[in-house]
C-alpha cells in the first residue's frame, strides 16, 4: 500500500459489539479475579511479571530501539512530509498547541507520580547494586529517564502514526486492527481484527488505571497532609 493509495471507507460511528462485550467481560473477570481472591492473583502477577523480565528483557529493549530508529528515520525522511491526512488538509492547530496536547496526553498523571516516585524507589531498590548509595542514584535516573525519554515518546508515536495513516489518509477504523490491513485486506473486519482490538483495549485499561491508581493515591495523601484526616 503506497500513501496515495485510497480505501473505501468503512463506517466508524457504530460501537463494534464483539469487541466491546469481549472486552468489557476479560476485564470484568480479571478485576473480579483479583478482588476475590487477591493473595493469589498478586502471586499470579508477580511470577508472570518475573518470567517477562528475565525472559523477555532483551527484546523489550530491542523492541524499543528499533521503534525509536523507526521514528526518527520516519521523521527525518521524506515520508515525514506525507500528511495524516487528505493532501488538501490543513493542520487544525500550531505547533505549540500541538506539543502542549501531546505532552499533557502523553504524560498525564503518571507524571506527577513517577517524576518523583521513581527515581526514589529505583535508589531504595534498584535492580542491580547496593541501594542507597551514589551509584543506585545514578542507575536510578538512567532508568527514570529511559522510561519517561525519547523510547517512551517513539512508542506512543509510532501507534499514533500507525492509527492517524490507516484512519485520516486512507479511511479505515480508527484502530490497531487497520494496521493489518495492508497483509490481510478486508480480513480486518473478522476475528483477527477483533482480537487485535481486544488486546489493545485491555492493555490501554490496565495501563490507564494503573497511572490514574497512583495518581490517586497521590492527590489523597496531598489532602491528607494539606487537611488531616484518615487516607480515603
Amino acid at each position: 500500500m503506497s500513501e496515495n493509495d485510497t480505501i473505501p471507507k468503512k463506517s466508524t460511528s457504530q460501537i463494534n459489539k464483539a469487541v466491546f462485550f469481549t472486552s468489557a467481560l476479560l476485564i470484568f473477570l480479571l478485576v473480579a479475579f483479583a478482588a476475590v481472591f487477591p493473595d493469589v492473583a498478586d502471586k499470579n502477577f508477580k511470577l508472570l511479571q518475573q518470567q517477562i523480565f528475565t525472559n523477555a528483557s532483551w527484546f523489550y529493549i530491542l523492541a524499543v530501539a528499533l521503534i525509536l530508529l523507526s521514528v526518527t528515520f520516519l521523521g527525518l525522511s521524506r515520508y515525514g512530509d506525507i500528511k495524516l491526512g487528505p493532501d488538501h488538509a490543513q493542520p487544525d492547530f500550531s505547533y505549540h498547541s500541538w506539543f502542549a496536547m501531546l505532552f499533557s496526553a502523553g504524560m498525564g498523571i503518571g507524571l506527577m507520580f513517577f517524576g518523583v516516585a521513581e527515581p526514589v524507589m529505583h535508589y531504595l531498590s534498584p535492580p542491580v547494586g547496593t541501594p542507597e548509595t551514589v551509584a543506585a542514584a545514578k542507575e536510578a535516573m538512567r532508568l527514570t529517564f529511559f522510561h519517561w525519554g525519547l523510547h517512551a515518546w517513539a512508542i506512543y508515536a509510532i501507534v499514533a502514526l500507525i492509527l492517524a495513516f490507516f484512519s485520516y489518509r486512507h479511511g479505515l477504523p480508527l484502530t490497531l486492527r487497520s494496521a493489518l490491513y495492508p497483509i490481510i485486506g478486508d480480513r480486518i473486519y473478522g476475528p483477527v481484527g477483533h482480537a487485535v482490538d481486544i488486546f489493545a483495549v485491555i492493555g490501554t485499561v490496565f495501563g490507564v488505571a494503573t497511572s490514574l491508581g497512583y495518581g490517586v493515591l497521590q492527590v489523597n495523601a496531598g489532602l491528607n497532609h494539606l487537611f488531616g484526616g484518615a487516607h480515603q
